[in-house]
């Protein structure tokens, strides 16, 4: 498909369209100064972006809202025009939390639905009033994960997997003394017109199948947001979501930024690859262009986060030249499976999603 400025969006299984770029807005609220979020949305919107991708847990959506808001009311966009995608932070897995945090995220943003809402890891946390609850040794305090009861409860019923590692358990044992909670879970949330799709982030293969293998199944998700670059490909990842019309969001296009406390600082720069300032150099772009082209061309959605006007409109700037076949095989040939992104801290959880290959 030929790809522009202005048209370069792909169609969802849910028949909706995803820009294949947008724009991260994720900033660590101990060091990001008020209005960063609001005025880097505000500018990448009339930039040309039309993919938001926000979170509860970044604490700044309600800057993004106010943002979209305002270039909606002086007339650059139209509501339909935006897409936005909001997250389902660890501790509101439970089926009952499952609408109040994304009206929550609705709330904040003051926008009346998200057009994508997924679930941001598959690692719960306890419930309560702190998205980060810590044991009296500054642990995180982990909670049992039922990734199928999250996305959709069966109101009356209880289904048991007979295979322990792939168990999609609900436990009403008394059905006409509870709440019926189906109208609470992920899949209630399209019916209730708060969100147009619904997603999964950092899945791996086991558990994107206990959602697309779960009895019942009204919608599935049609994307899963994963981190993509050329240090770290994911070809069999790509693969298997391809065969299940999933589509590849791609996080950390760039590499990320070297934060040793979430990042492993071992791992090179991808930006100062050889290879990629070579390609850079003949088409007279950066290598954050030629890394973010090389994702697009393939399919995948890329949402880099930039705060500087200056990179927010250079990663905008991928629309004008073409990577050719042989350096497309190139860049591929980079993957060293190099995940920037390891979450090592929460290692133990037993539904940690990167100790599987895939």
């Amino acid at each position: 498909m030929d790809l522009t400025a202005t048209n370069h969006s792909v169609t969802m299984s849910s028949g909706f369209k995803i820009p294949l770029m947008g724009i991260g807005t994720y900033g660590d609220p101990r060091t990001t100064p008020k209005g960063t979020a609001y005025e880097s949305v505000k500018l990448a919107i009339e930039i040309g972006y039309r993919h938001i991708d926000g979170a509860l847990v970044y604490f700044n959506e309600h800057e993004v809202g106010q943002a979209i808001r305002e270039k909606i009311a002086d007339g650059t966009v139209k509501r339909e025009d935006i897409f936005y995608c909001g997250k389902l932070w660890n501790t509101f897995h439970p089926p009952e939390l499952v609408r109040p945090a994304l009206e929550r995220t609705l709330k904040t943003l003051q926008l009346e639905y998200v057009d994508l809402y997924i679930i941001e890891l598959p690692m719960a946390f306890k419930p309560g009033d702190t998205f980060y609850p810590k044991d009296e040794n500054g642990k995180i305090v982990y909670h049992e994960t039922d990734l199928c009861a999250t996305w959709e409860t069966h109101e009356d019923s209880e289904y048991v997997s007979i295979v322990p590692s792939q168990r999609c358990y609900l436990q009403i044992f008394s059905p006409n003394n509870v709440v019926p909670l189906r109208t609470r879970a992920l899949e209630a949330c399209i019916d209730a017109g708060l969100t147009k799709s619904l997603g999964v982030s950092n899945f791996n293969k086991r558990q994107l199948e206990l959602i697309l293998n779960k009895p019942g199944l009204k919608y599935k998700p049609v994307t899963n947001q994963i981190e993509c670059h050329p240090y770290f490909t994911q070809p069999k990842m790509m693969q298997y979501c391809k065969q299940n019309d999933i589509i590849i969001v791609g996080y950390s296009p760039l590499g990320t930024s070297r934060d040793p406390s979430w990042v492993n600082l071992k791992n090179p720069p991808l930006l100062e690859d050889k290879l990629l300032v070579a390609i850079a150099k003949k088409y007279n772009k950066n290598t954050a262009q030629i890394a973010l082209r090389f994702n697009v061309q393939r399919g995948v959605v890329v949402i880099p986060k930039s705060f500087s006007p200056k990179r927010i409109k250079e990663n905008f700037e991928i629309f004008d030249f073409f990577l050719t076949d042989d350096e497309m095989r190139a860049i591929e040939g980079l993957n060293k499976n190099i995940r920037f992104v390891e979450l090592l801290m929460w290692s133990d959880h037993p539904e940690y999603p990167f100790h599987d290959y895939y």
